[in-house]
């Protein structure tokens, strides 16, 4: 007797359409929103390891909870600090 888990379907909203529109997100990587525009960016998983990018997720979780008005992860940063952060993770 396992634990059967239900597929999850990969997809996320575009943030300049009234509609939806679905996008499929490569295996290994998720789609965030940052900054006024809500920009998407679709990085590796791995980012959420890095200490300085869970701080970014303590500050989405104080501003959105669990609600994040995009229907994805949003961060609540400036798009040249969110570029910023995860330019550093490259480096390694």
């Amino acid at each position: 007797m396992g634990f059967h888990f239900p597929s999850i379907r990969r997809a996320s909203f575009t943030s300049n359409q009234a509609s939806t529109k679905v996008v499929n997100v490569p295996k290994g990587y998720i789609a965030v929103y940052v900054g006024e525009n809500t920009k998407r960016f679709v990085i590796p998983i791995s980012y959420l390891n890095q200490p300085s990018f869970q701080d970014l997720l303590d500050q989405a979780e104080e501003e959105f909870g669990y609600d994040h008005p995009m229907g994805g992860l949003t961060i609540p940063c400036r798009e040249d600090v969110f570029l910023d952060i995860t330019s550093e993770f490259n480096n390694f």
